[in-house]
């Protein structure tokens, strides 16, 4: 068990490198207040913003979110985890796509999100958009481009802090404002006080680690996200950028790839039980109470075992039936089964893979805060559009 809400089963390598000693020295840190990025994950983080001047924002049914990578992803992975709980509609703009050019309308709120607030495809998308003053901005204090047109249009700018980078964002301002905005307790998504005081959760976070370090010296460098739950979808792809981005550097790095859940046993299974030996697995399920079941006067008696078999008892024994036969190959693989969706829940995913991408970089020796090459991209479109 990872926390009662979620059940958690490690990888079998027991092997012990210096995880442990790297977790008590970030710890040791973040009590001195020298780890601020991690304030975020905790109670104990100020916010830029107001939650009572913000409460007045509620009254809009339609939010948009326009962002690139971190500023987007956490929220949006929020809204499609939790949207059961969400009566409102989120649409988010994360990427570059003609024909989304639509007049501005008055019952939306528009949430424009970039630390820099250079960010070329949030540029193009706020302009495509023709937004009207329903705005709300985040972003660095700083004179950059989101930060005048904020300014010149009256709109409301919220400080991006600078020592956040956009993907360790999701507990910041970032995702909790458009949390509050959904109707959700940003309060309830503060774990990391209790999280890491808690042994269950951190002796599993470090043998974890110690796992997947174990995969990295066997080769084993491809991470396989493999979900049965489509509405955490949106959840793994803000783990996929927090990962590559994260560990990508001086030719290390793991590359995580999402693979949904029973619908690839009959594409990509096949590669991933008897292809190459580089992967290694993360099994991901959601209990699902309300679950439709099979109508038994339309099966065959070829198929009475079925009878008053709800989909997610299908779905259950597809992921059960997939981990032994991946014990039998001795394919590496740890395995998730969350148990309640709520913000809490959502909380310790977050803070677990926040931790778990830190630790491997200071084991890896990799600085798992910035993003170097990256930045070379933006540089030379630049010089292709002046």
């Amino acid at each position: 068990m990872l926390t009662k809400n979620i059940n958690f089963k490690n990888f079998s390598y027991k092997k012990k490198n210096n995880t442990i000693n790297i977790l008590n020295d970030i710890k040791k840190r973040y009590f001195l207040g020298k780890e601020k990025l991690l304030l975020t994950l905790s109670d104990q983080y100020k916010y830029s913003f107001n939650l009572k001047k913000i409460s007045k924002q509620k009254k809009f049914q339609i939010c948009r979110i326009i962002g690139m990578g971190g500023s987007s992803l956490g929220a949006e992975a929020i809204y499609n985890f939790l949207k059961f709980k969400v009566k409102k509609k989120f649409i988010f703009f994360n990427n570059l796509r003609s024909g989304i050019n639509k007049k501005a309308k008055k019952n939306i709120l528009n949430l424009i999100i970039s630390k820099s607030g250079n960010t070329l495809e949030t540029i193009t998308n706020l302009n495509t958009l023709k937004i009207n003053r329903n705005c709300i901005f985040i972003t660095e204090n700083k004179n950059n481009y989101l930060k005048k047109i904020a300014e010149k249009i009256k709109c409301e700018i919220i400080e991006h802090k600078n020592y956040i980078g956009g993907r360790y964002s999701v507990l910041s301002e970032v995702g909790m404002l458009p949390a509050e905005l959904m109707g959700l307790n940003e309060k309830k998504f503060k774990q990391f006080n209790y999280l890491i005081n808690n042994k269950i959760f951190i002796n599993n976070l470090i043998n974890n680690v110690e796992g997947i370090l174990e995969c990295i010296k066997k080769g084993k460098t491809n991470s396989v996200i493999l979900n049965y739950d489509e509405d955490s979808q949106s959840l793994f792809y803000w783990y996929q950028q927090l990962v590559a981005e994260s560990l990508g550097k001086k030719s290390k790095g793991i590359l995580p790839l999402v693979s949904l859940m029973p619908k690839d046993n009959h594409s990509l299974m096949q590669l991933y039980l008897d292809g190459p030996k580089n992967n290694f697995f993360t099994f991901f399920d959601v209990f699902n109470q309300k679950s439709e079941k099979i109508c038994k006067s339309s099966l065959l008696k070829s198929h009475s075992y079925l009878k008053n078999k709800s989909v997610n008892e299908i779905i259950f024994a597809q992921r059960l039936a997939t981990e032994k036969i991946f014990k039998k190959k001795k394919i590496p693989f740890r395995s998730f089964f969350v148990k309640k969706k709520n913000e809490q829940t959502l909380g310790e995913l977050f803070c677990f893979f926040i931790l778990e991408t830190i630790l491997l970089g200071r084991a890896l020796k990799v600085n798992p805060f910035d993003q170097p090459s990256v930045e070379l991209i933006k540089k030379e479109t630049r010089k292709f559009l002046i």
